[in-house]
């Protein structure tokens, strides 16, 4: 199962930009699907996760108010809409996708998810 990731690119401060996330399978996990970010020399941060069963959402509190997540089950897509896009938001981000259970207080531990995207690259100047 292959995750790939597009929708990045450059922005200037206050714009948008969505980011797609398609699964080869064809089909999501019930568990979780999130979206992580990472700076270079920083460690991985979760930005947003949503639980697919119960399509429960999640969000990283710097976040909170100005990035949705979603999905697609038909077209397997996960989804992460940014908007009012700030410098410090500039990342790489990844989709992640867990094959298991776990309590919902872990959902911003990498750790917990089992298949990565390759990653694609946002930039607020």
């Amino acid at each position: 199962v292959q995750l790939v990731e597009s929708g990045g690119g450059s922005v200037q401060a206050g714009g948008s930009l969505r980011l797609s996330c398609v699964s080869s399978a064809y089909t999501f996990s019930r568990h979780f699907m999130a979206w992580f970010r990472q700076v270079p020399g920083k460690e991985r941060e979760g930005v947003a996760a949503i639980y697919i069963s119960g399509r429960t959402t999640y969000y990283a509190d710097d976040v909170k108010g100005r990035f949705t997540i979603s999905h697609d089950q038909a077209r397997a897509t996960l989804y992460l809409q940014m908007n009012s896009l700030e410098p410090d938001d500039t990342a790489m981000y990844y989709c992640a996708q867990s094959t298991r259970a776990f309590s919902s207080e872990h959902w911003n531990e990498g750790s917990r998810y089992e298949r990565w995207g390759q990653g694609t690259q946002v930039t607020v100047s």
